[in-house]
């Protein structure tokens, strides 16, 4: 519909950049720390807005075309030619690169753990990473704005 319609495209790049627009304006006049405990406002069922949120991010995984694309064209150059069991073959792949992913997220969420702690008790980095994100989305909107499709 976006591509046959440039009035439809138009109305959802704008929209798209009043939103980011938006969140910058919200992003740049934050003062307040940023909550890592989960104890803010609405929080009252903690372990079913994680079960909520893991949820969404598993799906989030699973409708995403790239992982799609690699898992169907990158790793099957990978596959002998002559194997009897492609099926297996492609299984064991692509349980190695879950595997190896996986352990890469759990480095990543260690170290996010270790950081934690100094950026939550740093105003000047909360202030200067606030900022920063205002600055992003606001570049983003003017990206989004000055494309043609």
């Amino acid at each position: 519909m976006l591509h046959t319609s440039s009035l439809a495209f138009q109305l959802f790049k704008y929209a798209g950049v009043i939103y980011l627009l938006y969140l910058a304006w919200g992003m740049w006049k934050e003062t307040g720390s940023i909550r890592f405990d989960g104890s803010g406002s609405g929080s009252g069922t903690a372990p079913a807005q994680d079960w909520r949120i893991a949820m969404q991010a598993m799906l989030i995984n699973v409708l995403n075309p790239k992982l799609s694309i690699f898992f169907l064209a990158f790793l099957p150059q990978f596959l002998p030619t002559a194997t009897a069991t492609p099926l297996a073959d492609m299984l064991i792949l692509s349980l190695t690169f879950m595997l190896m992913t996986l352990l890469v997220f759990i480095g990543y969420g260690l170290f996010a753990h270790h950081v934690k702690h100094y950026i939550q008790h740093s105003p000047t980095i909360l202030t200067w990473l606030q900022r920063s994100f205002a600055g992003i989305f606001v570049a983003l909107s003017a990206r989004l704005a000055s494309s043609e499709q």
